[in-house]
């Protein structure tokens, strides 16, 4: 079968707007039912589908040696059945392929291609002991992954090939990945872990380097069948993704962003988070969100089903970021199928407002910055308290506070890459080189606005601590000794009246974070809004009494020559919001976005709850997100039920010299009355269950 020609135009990707993902089991030919899995995508209006194709389990007759297939394949081509199913309702078709794991046969003829621990021996898999780990630098995936690949693009003329578990699962010690490494470098493969030592830095760059020559391979190899197709890599994500993002933004047509679901304490915007992580990194390109209908949690209950409402509410949220739905399901078998009705209602509505949701621009102000080499080179085995968790918390502020923002990834920190922007927000980007201090420089200069925390820019881009700030001069400070913490009993003197003590003025002090960088100040200040009332004993209860308090500042506020503001939070805030989740520091942390904001906001939502906002522009239009997160279960699910919001009140700033034509509430399908004057429209939004959206039409 040769490639439609209709389909090698590069742009197929950007085409379709929800995906659908099939997921086969070996023992799925024969069994499960092709038909109805047609019709259901008929039904869900999926305009794009992934489905498995080969890798550790083939699905259709390969002809490439040692290509494992289907003890249940027989004469069957499943795969086949279903890209020429897909292909009558006129869809994108993506194979998937599976590259971290290969049978017995496989390993006795090539043992070249198995991963190695560091003792020499070869790996078993660790949940099936029929499978041998493969290692993904060598041979395995640049010769027999690439001959898979051929043949299924060849063969089926697909679109593209999204492969899992191509990078690897963890570190390999086999011949090719010793010898590449040491000409690479020198060093012998790394045995510790350490984003101090050199061996280890190194490491991480040369796992980038050959995963992108893969990357590249793979990539070339689809093109020379099928010109307009594409390798789409199982990649990506925040600052702990191992691939750099903003390389993987400029080689990437478009990015599927696996993350299935919550679990644990992961709150429901990460689906949103996630969505903001990867448009920093590849602009308008369109991302995929995809999602599981199981449950997501460490003991990989593949079969399951997760409760609607929290389908939904993941949904909702990766939706109103800009990520275009992408369902997975794990086994063409159905053993529940709770899960299939409100994935198609939420499907069906999403294809009916389908205009109102390719969106153009983020309108956005705020930007949150995430750093990889922060994470790589600073935070090392303690990433998740010293890069993630600030992070977390400066998040879950803004969404309380109801502030639209963007994610921006600090190796995009250009004019060009930030010029939509009037806030920048580091929270904690501890590892920045020189050359992104002088970025973030030149934005002050330009009128821009800077939030920091803690140790931002206190050590360059491999994480090496510096004398000083790489910012000292822009936060007004310079560091006056070693970070000091963790802090027990420490407090935070409130000296009133400021606008970020706004809402606090009943509160003469309120606790402090649990680490703090002493500081000493290079000029006047104009205000002092904050101040250290150091630690003192918490036992025995006689001796719990402060003894001095220091005066010295905890929050650093100027206006700059270009007309900006800079705020500097010397100490953990975002860490210990995110732990404590005491709202006294959410609430210092939003007023003091606003203040540094310093304009009126682009979109002001009021009302009681919990919601998540986002704000669009499109061809025609502006559209604004309302997700409902007004629910007990929000900080640690899954939801049960979907608690109506209580009415809002929307306020949106219009483009100069734009004029409303008509407003609609998208979920609700009515049209819905508005208030114009002085730029703005104001719309009274009645309650709604999980996700609302004010659709405004542009004359």
């Amino acid at each position: 079968m040769t490639p439609d020609n209709a389909r090698t135009q590069a742009a197929w990707f950007d085409r379709p707007m929800r995906w659908a993902q099939l997921t086969l089991v070996e023992n799925d030919p024969g069994r499960y039912d092709p038909a109805f899995w047609l019709d259901y995508f008929r039904r869900t209006h999926v305009d794009g589908a992934c489905l498995s194709a080969g890798g550790c389990v083939a699905y259709y007759p390969t002809e490439v040696p040692f290509h494992y297939r289907s003890r249940w394949l027989g004469d069957s081509d499943p795969f086949g059945e279903l890209v020429a199913g897909c292909r009558k309702m006129g869809m994108a078709v993506v194979a998937r392929t599976d590259a971290h794991a290969c049978h017995d046969d496989a390993a006795d003829a090539h043992p070249e291609w198995l991963a190695i621990d560091a003792d020499g021996k070869p790996r078993r898999h660790w949940s099936h002991p029929d499978y041998w780990v493969t290692c993904a630098f060598g041979p395995y995936n640049f010769e027999f992954m690439t001959a898979v690949t051929r043949e299924i693009v060849a063969r089926y003329g697909v679109d593209g090939v999204f492969c899992n578990r191509w990078s690897g699962s963890g570190l390999c010690y086999c011949e090719h990945c010793r010898t590449n490494f040491r000409a690479y470098c020198g060093y012998e493969l790394p045995r510790v872990r350490d984003p101090r030592e050199d061996p280890w830095r190194k490491y991480l760059l040369w796992q980038q380097q050959r995963l992108f020559e893969l990357w590249r391979l793979w990539d070339d190899e689809i093109k020379k069948i099928n010109p307009g197709g594409a390798f789409l890599p199982n990649a990506g994500g925040g600052a702990t993704c191992s691939l750099d993002m903003a390389e993987i933004g400029r080689r990437a047509p478009m990015m599927v962003a696996d993350r299935q679901g919550r679990h644990g304490l992961v709150a429901p915007w990460a689906a949103g988070m996630n969505a903001k992580e990867y448009r920093a990194a590849l602009g308008s390109k369109p991302v995929a969100g995809l999602f599981s209908v199981g449950l997501e949690e460490p003991y990989r209950w593949k079969d399951s089903v997760q409760v609607g409402p929290e389908i939904r509410v993941w949904v909702a949220d990766a939706v109103a970021q800009g990520m275009r739905p992408w369902y997975c399901k794990f086994s063409g078998t159905l053993h529940d199928e709770r899960w299939l009705k409100p994935v198609e209602e939420m499907f069906t509505w999403h294809h009916s407002c389908e205009k109102y949701l390719r969106n153009e621009r983020d309108l956005a102000r705020v930007g949150m910055v995430y750093s990889q080499q922060t994470a790589h080179f600073y935070g090392g085995q303690a990433k998740w308290e010293t890069v993630e968790a600030p992070g977390l918390g400066v998040y879950q502020a803004l969404v309380e506070a109801r502030i639209p923002f963007n994610m921006v990834h600090d190796r995009l920190l250009a004019a060009e890459d930030l010029a939509a922007l009037k806030l920048l927000i580091l929270p904690n980007i501890a590892a920045l080189s020189d050359a992104q201090c002088e970025q973030l420089r030149a934005f002050v200069a330009g009128g821009g606005s800077l939030l920091a925390t803690h140790e931002t820019s206190l050590c360059d881009e491999w994480g090496t601590r510096r004398e000083d700030f790489g910012l000292a001069e822009m936060f007004g400070v310079s560091v006056a000794g070693a970070t000091e913490g963790p802090m027990k009993n420490a407090y935070l003197r409130l000296n009133h009246p400021h606008p970020v003590l706004a809402g606090l003025e009943d509160a003469p002090r309120i606790i402090h974070g649990t680490r703090r960088v002493p500081v000493r100040p290079r000029g006047e200040f104009a205000a002092t809004p904050v101040t250290l009332i150091g630690p003192y004993p918490d036992l025995p209860m006689e001796e719990v009494y402060p003894r001095q308090e220091s005066g010295t500042s905890e929050l650093h506020l100027r206006r700059t020559d270009g007309g900006g503001r800079v705020a500097y939070f010397n100490w953990d805030v975002g860490r210990t919001f995110w732990e404590v989740l005491a709202p006294d520091h959410g609430r210092l942390l939003a007023n003091t976005v606003r203040w540094a904001l310093d304009e009126e906001p682009v979109v002001t939502v009021t009302g009681a709850g919990m919601l998540d906002l986002a704000v669009w522009a499109q061809a025609d239009s502006l559209t604004v997100h309302l997700v409902n997160l007004t629910n007990p279960m929000t900080m640690k699910g899954p939801y049960r039920e979907l608690i109506p919001s209580p009415p809002q009140h929307v306020r949106l700033r219009l483009p100069p010299g734009a004029e409303p034509a008509a407003a609609r509430l998208l979920v609700a399908g009515t049209e819905i009355d508005v208030r114009v004057a002085d730029g703005c429209i104001d719309v009274d939004v009645p309650p709604f269950k999980l996700h609302e959206v004010l659709a405004v039409d542009l004359e």
